[in-house]
């Protein structure tokens, strides 16, 4: 890890900072803040669910600030971008997967398994599939890793753990610093190459970096995928899901096989992926609905360089209404995951429209649907563009962005790769800050956002998150991100501590305007 200590100097501060003219106050700035997250993340959204009745209040609410910011429409006159999805809510018959070896057990639906399917059908039935342990279910020829070699997996159900083995080892792939072979998506895809019938994901609380309940809410009902009208998809796994630690130890034991050595063997290069030797019949009734979802975008048309563009992104999805809390709420609001970020998305859009100057390149505020199932909205975005993806310059991505004390650092993972390095160094200084490029992605945390599509198609990205260098420590977050992430309690409170959030917000405005105003967009190293 690298830390870089910027020295304040005004002499560091981009050219186009004189054209950040700023006609609002700074309380008038918080409160216009505090309005749009507090109005985003009310019960009176509903959670803000991709494909329900909240859909069309929350994408015409976007629309409508858009248009008040002086934006025009990005999609060929349209505001909308629209694209199908299929919506699925599943549920095993009698509420378990019934599971035969030298014992017989049963996964319970909730309590050891979280499954689904993508298929537009109302039935799924594996009779007798067989259960394979992949380890981690990787094939990374770069790193001399294959967990499916010597094994065929076809028609079969596979488990592959969460994460990889850098977690466990750093001198395994590039240590805390986790790839895509990590990511629960990648399982899925990986074992639909393979042709298994289905991928369940052994969850680890540490190393996928949320608990459970997390894997419950997201999928108790309406789980979303990009549709293919061709095909039905009927490629797609026909389950896939979570599978918790408790029922993965019910399968080894019914096996007659060593849990613990089983892990710890898949921990260590030449693990060989093996056969339980036992037979689930998976019934599953599946309820789907095929509908259509939007993206939002509004734009600021550029001067010279006009045909390139910058995007700027924050999804409006949240989970929407599911299972209740102790408090009996079931309304997950997403005051910080994505209201926040929505809320920045909107202020960054009014700095611009007001600045004397108009940017070189187009400026693009796009809202992604659908993030929270899969990034399915920036997905289809960067497959169908408001501008080629080769004249997009970069990606400037406002993720849970708030509550945020002010610090005197902000954290950037994914640095290192691209010149946006400079721009965040620079941007940081003109604030009095200094940045710390963060290399433990041990959590996933750069692949779990709209701005990776983006950069699978080459465009560069950062992750930042506030810092941890804490101008008044007396006054800490009252509202830890991981302690109300994805529940109902992530609501918005008028104590919430809004400061450092603005200083990020202006940052990462900072230097999505030096994106746009370069001559040069800004490259991969």
């Amino acid at each position: 890890m690298k830390k870089l200590f910027v020295l304040l100097a005004v002499f560091l501060l981009p050219a186009f900072s004189a054209a950040q003219a700023v006609h609002t106050t700074l309380q008038q700035e918080e409160a216009l803040l505090r309005d749009w997250i507090k109005t985003i993340s009310s019960d009176e959204f509903g959670g803000r669910k991709p494909m329900t009745p909240y859909e069309e209040k929350t994408i015409n609410y976007m629309v409508d600030q858009m248009k008040a910011l002086g934006l025009k429409p990005a999609f060929n006159g349209s505001w909308f971008q629209p694209f199908k999805m299929i919506a699925t809510t599943c549920k095993p018959v009698g509420d378990k997967f019934r599971v035969k070896g030298k014992k017989k057990t049963e996964l319970i639906h909730k309590e050891d398994m979280m499954v689904w399917t993508a298929r537009a059908t109302d039935k799924v039935k594996l009779p007798s599939a067989e259960i394979v342990f992949c380890g981690f279910g990787i094939d990374a020829p770069e790193f001399n890793w294959n967990d499916f070699d010597g094994i065929d997996v076809k028609g079969k159900i596979i488990i592959a753990m969460v994460n990889e083995p850098g977690y466990y080892n750093s001198s395994l792939f590039r240590g805390k610093n986790m790839t895509y072979y990590g990511r629960w998506l990648y399982k899925f895809e990986q074992a639909k190459r393979m042709g298994a019938a289905g991928c369940l994901v052994l969850h680890n609380t540490e190393a996928a970096g949320y608990g459970w309940h997390v894997c419950v809410n997201g999928h108790i009902e309406s789980n979303l995928a990009l549709y293919d009208e061709d095909t039905n998809n009927s490629d797609a796994l026909a389950i896939k899901g979570w599978l918790h630690e408790k029922g993965c130890r019910k399968l080894f034991a019914a096996a007659g096989m060593d849990f613990e050595a089983a892990l710890e063997a898949a921990k260590k290069p030449g693990f060989k992926a093996f056969s339980l030797n036992l037979k689930c019949d998976v019934d599953m009734d599946v309820e789907y609905n095929i509908d259509q979802t939007c993206n939002v975008a509004g734009m600021i048309e550029g001067t010279d360089l006009k045909d390139e563009c910058v995007v700027f992104n924050a999804h409006w999805d949240h989970l929407g209404i599911g299972l209740p809390d102790d408090r009996g709420d079931s309304i997950y609001n997403g005051a910080s995951d994505n209201a926040s970020a929505m809320a920045a998305l909107l202020f960054a859009a009014k700095k611009s429209f007001e600045m004397p100057v108009k940017p070189r390149r187009t400026l693009i505020f796009l809202s992604a649907s659908s993030e929270e199932s899969g990034m399915f909205g920036s997905q289809y975005y960067c497959e169908h563009p408001a501008f080629p993806m080769e004249k997009t310059a970069a990606c400037i991505n406002f993720e849970s962005v708030g509550p945020a004390e002010l610090t005197h650092d902000i954290s950037v993972m994914g640095g290192g790769a691209c010149e946006l390095d400079n721009y965040i160094v620079e941007a940081a200084a003109a604030q009095g800050r200094y940045v710390f490029f963060k290399y433990d992605n041990s959590d996933g945390w750069f692949f779990r956002s709209d701005h990776f599509n983006f950069v699978k198609k080459g465009v560069p990205a950062l992750v930042i998150e506030n810092g941890k260098d804490i101008v008044d420590p007396s006054r800490p977050n009252k509202y830890p991100y991981k302690s109300i992430y994805h529940r109902p309690i992530d609501e918005y409170h008028d104590d919430w501590d809004i400061e450092g959030m603005i200083a990020n917000i202006n940052l990462m405005f900072s230097m999505g305007i030096r994106a746009a105003n370069s001559d040069k967009a800004p490259r991969w190293y």
